[in-house]
């Protein structure tokens, strides 16, 4: 099966060839929100836990994936095949998340916790052998400042297709006379179907650019001082506050649309579909914006937007749908532009460390923003729920708030990721990794690659992939 080549003239990849590679997105954005919305309820329904067992164990296993996931990035960029650095981590990943979703679905009430735990790790290790090389492979295919921009954005763009993909597979089975347990199966089904699909796509048309390592011993401590560089700081802070940000707005929001905003449920989760579906033009969106004012620029912009929009929604009449919906489409495509920037910027700065150590990066860089959001996630819940108690929110089902109560909700819901949003906004404030700067970083990175192997020369003259995956590293 032939790859797709770059452009000779600017070695950028074809729309095409750009997709087939974003394509993995798609059941990693699936099961990103399916694992939140849709998946505890369910396993507590069939398997007759309780929900609180079954968050705790997904929580558990979420806290115990960090450490692998920062082992699995290590791995990766230490990792020398005749198949590719990334590709094999993801030829691999896909079927072991195959096999834990599969055997997750054959759950019933005769197996317990244990067997949940166990089979959610699996199938958690299978995600991060795909995302983390997804993101990796991407960081590293980009042949220049722009066309990471373009990539991640197609990335970020084609993940929101799965995440409205689990959104709407339920609605449809159950308008067809499902249950809602046949309709989440059926969503898992579409995970398992689009994972094979998708990877393998990638695996085989998809070129893989492999960075030469020019030093290879290394301690711990080379590892650790990695979290202490100001760029390397920059990027998790602003990954956990862009991502605390929308965790809050999240954590609140029936809350809020509800009691505070006049809609009912099938209302606000219509806008909830709004926001997620505006990343699709969010993405493409910022990476444009990134490559007329720089990427981290592009991000203040991003932050400032989404914070002005928050701050509009109190000011809307209540249970207007068609005033809210546009608000919530903007607020939404802003969201999806902050995960744009993080991704590119995040390999911009991994090729800044390559240049001063002559080593690999990548895969450990993705694995920490991938920890930032792991802990940003859990604590947006921790945060927001102590916030509503503290105020005075009573959330069971049928209980009346004072105006004092809604009115605190309201505060909250607003302020909370305004701060951290523009925090993050604000992490890169005096940040100098500019297109300029990184254009001299990727040329001094192609002088040195072609001292060791003229056959590195060679491609980043022609802007061709001369067979890497066939090429030692």
């Amino acid at each position: 099966m032939s790859k797709a080549k770059p452009s000779a003239a600017t070695g950028a990849l074809s729309l095409p060839a750009v997709l087939a590679f974003a394509s993995a997105a798609v059941p990693v954005g699936a099961l990103t929100l399916a694992a939140t919305v849709h998946l505890p309820r369910y396993f507590a329904s069939e398997l007759g836990l309780s929900l609180a067992v079954v968050g705790t164990i997904f929580a558990l296993v979420r806290f115990i994936d960090i450490p692998i996931d920062a082992a699995i990035g290590v791995a990766m960029d230490r990792t020398r095949t005749r198949f590719g650095r990334y590709r094999i981590w993801m030829a691999c990943g896909a079927p072991v998340l195959m096999l834990g979703f599969y055997m997750l679905i054959q759950s019933n009430s005769a197996v317990g916790a244990l067997y949940l735990g166990f089979w959610l790790l699996v199938m958690y290790l299978g995600y991060s052998g795909i995302y983390l090389s997804h993101l990796a492979w991407g960081g590293r295919l980009a042949a220049t400042y722009k066309e990471r921009s373009r990539i991640f954005g197609a990335i970020t763009a084609l993940g929101v297709i799965g995440a409205m993909a689990v959104l709407l597979i339920p609605v449809f089975m159950t308008q067809a006379g499902a249950s809602d347990a046949e309709g989440v199966r059926a969503m898992i089904w579409f995970i398992i179907i689009s994972t094979a699909v998708t990877c393998a796509l990638v695996v085989g048309l998809s070129p893989e650019r492999i960075a030469k390592d020019h030093s290879t011993h290394f301690t711990l401590k080379d590892y650790a001082a990695l979290f202490t560089r100001g760029n390397v700081v920059r990027v998790l802070a602003a990954d956990l506050l862009v991502t605390l940000g929308p965790g809050w707005m999240a954590a609140m929001y029936l809350f809020y649309f509800k009691d505070s905003r006049g809609f009912d449920t099938a209302q606000a989760n219509l806008l909830l579909l709004i926001y997620v579906a505006a990343g699709f033009a969010g993405a493409p969106f910022a990476a444009w914006l990134a490559n007329r004012i720089s990427k981290h620029r592009a991000l203040i912009v991003n932050t400032t937007i989404y914070s002005l929009g928050l701050i509009a929604l109190p000011f809307f009449p209540p249970g207007e749908f068609l005033i809210f919906a546009p608000g919530m489409f903007i607020v939404g495509a802003m969201a999806a532009g902050f995960t744009v920037m993080i991704r590119a910027i995040c390999a911009d700065i991994a090729d800044e460390l390559r240049l001063e150590s002559g080593r690999e990066w990548m895969g450990l860089m993705y694995a920490g923003i991938t920890a930032t959001s792991k802990l940003a996630t859990a604590g947006s819940i921790f945060l927001t729920f102590n916030v509503l108690a503290a105020i005075g929110y009573q959330a069971q089902a049928g209980a009346v708030n004072t105006p004092e109560a809604i009115r605190g909700l309201e505060i909250a819901y607003i302020v909370g990721p305004i701060v951290f949003v523009m925090a993050a906004g604000a992490c890169f404030f005096g940040y100098r990794l500019s297109a300029e700067r990184h254009a001299e970083i990727q040329r001094k990175l192609e002088e040195r690659d072609a001292l060791i192997d003229p056959a590195a020369g060679l491609e980043a003259m022609t802007g061709e992939d001369l067979a890497p995956a066939n090429r030692p590293s």
